[in-house]
């Protein structure tokens, strides 16, 4: 991206006092699709110009509460609302107010950046030379006024990303949902897109909520929602978040029985364990020292140790039990929330 956007990268953010009014409230959200429950009970509000993360294995229930907020789906109960307008009440007044970029690509190959805005334009019924000045104004923020005319099926990953966040921008949205945005990218593309995100916070006060289930981009959020199978388990910023865990984290690999030794490891020393996989984990305070007593307190038992600060991970096997990615997570959401066509009205 240019380096105009760059510069802003290191700008802190302006956050926003916890009294202000939300700009997306989530009460009490349910989805129920025939015999699973993808919604069980969500709530959270969205500060007004707060960059805002559902982070969440598949199936924890993301894409489902995304496609509520998107006005694309119709809640079991429970109610959300963004800047007033209730979601399943009020679609199409709600529509004109929030900006969309969806996981799937929306943009038009065959046509020029600029067409693809003038398309995008008259569905919000901009018209003229209002919105010829719009279409200057979003290419050159997002750093492709020099690329107008070029089909965009020339363009890169990155750059076609860009003409996404430019459609959902292309309105004057005081709210921007983010479905998955650097899916496809590579890392250069993904870093320019964030930077772009947190510019737009910093500079426009857009409020931007974004899911993805990439810790390293969960980091870079004001606050977190952490979703498992429809629940939401953690609530946060993340350094909050990581703050709970109060210590360093060990994993220590059992050269036999996981589960034997943790019983052993909780008996002999007090500790909390969680088996994972053929892994035992502990959180501790001290952990150097603590390792070497365990070593040598079950000489054989133990193949392999390691020790790190708390990360986003760790918080969710404490909140969950188990690892982030497991045979738990599946891809059954996103199937079921695209059949779903019953639920929309």
């Amino acid at each position: 991206m240019v380096s105009k956007v760059s510069a802003f990268a290191d700008i802190a953010p302006e956050v926003a006092p916890a009294s202000a009014m939300p700009v997306i409230s989530v009460e009490n959200l349910v989805h129920r699709y025939e015999n699973r429950t993808a919604l069980n009970g969500v709530s959270f509000d969205v500060r007004p110009a707060e960059l805002f993360g559902l982070l969440g294995p598949n199936g924890s229930g993301k894409t489902t509460l995304f496609r509520i907020l998107s006005t694309l789906m119709i809640p079991t109960a429970g109610r959300a609302t963004i800047m007033g307008c209730d979601a399943a009440q009020e679609p199409a007044r709600l529509r004109r107010q929030i900006g969309v970029v969806f996981q799937a690509q929306s943009v038009d190959l065959k046509l020029t950046a600029y067409e693809n805005l003038w398309h995008q334009g008259h569905l919000y019924g901009l018209r003229g030379a209002a919105l010829k000045k719009r279409i200057h104004e979003i290419l050159s923020r997002v750093g492709l006024a020099d690329r107008a005319r070029e089909l965009v099926e020339t363009f890169s990953g990155g750059m076609q990303r860009r003409i996404e966040l430019a459609k959902g921008l292309l309105h004057h949205p005081g709210v921007l949902l983010l479905d998955e945005p650097t899916t496809g990218l590579d890392p250069g593309a993904r870093r320019d897109l964030w930077q772009y995100l947190q510019t737009l916070r910093d500079e426009e006060h857009v409020s931007v909520l974004v899911t993805t289930h990439l810790m390293e981009e969960a980091e870079r959020c004001d606050r977190l929602a952490i979703m498992n199978e429809g629940n939401l388990v953690a609530l946060g910023t993340p350094a909050e978040l990581k703050s709970e865990i109060g210590g360093d984290v060990v994993l220590l690999d059992a050269a036999h029985d996981a589960g034997l030794l943790a019983e052993r490891i909780r008996a002999r020393f007090h500790v909390q364990t969680t088996v994972l996989e053929n892994q035992v984990r502990m959180e501790r305070e001290g952990a150097h020292r603590f390792v070497t007593e365990v070593v040598e307190a079950f000489p054989g038992e133990i193949e392999a140790i390691s020790v790190s600060k708390p990360a986003l991970e760790d918080v969710f096997i404490r909140r969950t039990g188990h690892k982030f990615w497991s045979d738990t997570n599946s891809n059954s959401e996103d199937a079921q929330s695209i059949s779903a066509d019953h639920s929309r009205r």
